[in-house]
């Protein structure tokens, strides 16, 4: 491939039906930690070279807690993805954020329990800052880009990853609420901290399909009510995407690119060298040859 994608984006297997996109080809890969949710969709928009990743493969048949995380980004990583896009359907858990909106968030909460969530361990430790989990810039563009599509649109909130696949019982929804949590997903961690790790810009465009089911004056969340929001947003997700990719500058001003210069801990020469192999993609600009 003669040039890295300006932008990759993690969602449905829908987004990648864009009017213009073109020089289209799909890339199998196979990483150090397995194959990712499904082959990465590459193509030209709008001038620019993008990626898709169907987080939940082809027709939708893998379980938030099976995914793969760290392949999904490895593998974008290889192809030279410097900017990742997840797009996620969420509820919310405050009145203001209502079914159809569309939420930038700026915070993260991670309420998962049995997920991978890190590249290290097997003889390497690495510690990253995640004070700021979703890069700023990025945020900043994509907020951007939805508002251009007339979409109503929100800057800010924090969003709560549980582990599913069920919904929320009504005291788990109130207690979240209680937190201070702004809406509510299944997939978004630890897909922000690998990307994080693996120095790669990323952002949620999340998309409101529901009240959860603290609402007591709206129904309670179904799939179907899912599918049909999502649905009906589609247009608004491919547009968004087509305008941000439009946006985007060619060299990234934020830190995300260096987020590990100071994060791994480990004596280089204690580092096995299989380890030191898997993770050579991610860290040997760090460690002496």
């Amino acid at each position: 491939m003669d040039q890295s994608p300006a932008l990759a984006v993690i969602g449905g297997t829908g987004l990648t039906r864009f009017a213009g996109l073109e020089n289209i080809q799909t890339v199998e890969i196979e990483t150090p930690f397995g194959k990712p949710s499904a082959p990465i969709l590459l193509g030209t928009l709008s001038g620019k070279r993008i990626a898709f990743l169907a987080r939940h493969g082809i027709g939708h048949h893998i379980l938030p807690s099976e995914l793969n995380n760290l392949a999904n980004i490895y593998a974008l990583k290889s192809l030279g993805v410097t900017r990742i896009v997840g797009i996620s359907a969420c509820g919310s858990l405050r009145d203001d954020y209502a079914p159809g909106h569309v939420i930038i968030p700026d915070q993260l909460f991670d309420f998962t329990r049995g997920r991978q969530r890190t590249f290290f361990g097997d003889g390497i430790v690495g510690h990253i800052g995640s004070a700021d989990p979703f890069c700023s810039d990025l945020s900043k563009l994509a907020y951007e880009a939805v508002r251009e599509c007339k979409a109503t649109v929100h800057s800010g909130g924090t969003l709560i990853t549980i582990e599913g696949p069920r919904f929320s019982t009504k005291a788990e929804s109130h207690l979240f609420r209680a937190w201070g949590m702004s809406i509510i997903g299944m997939t978004t961690c630890p897909e922000a901290f690998l990307a994080r790790e693996a120095e790669i810009c990323y952002t949620t465009i999340a998309h409101v399909t529901d009240y959860d089911v603290w609402h007591v004056s709206e129904e309670a969340v179904s799939v179907e009510m899912i599918v049909k929001t999502l649905n009906s947003n589609t247009v608004i997700i491919q547009e968004s995407i087509r305008i941000l990719l439009e946006k985007l500058p060619e060299e990234r001003d934020c830190s995300c690119g260096s987020a590990l210069e100071k994060a791994i801990i480990t004596d280089p020469g204690q580092i096995p060298p299989e380890t030191r192999q898997r993770l050579s993609l991610l860290v040997d600009k760090y460690l002496p040859r």
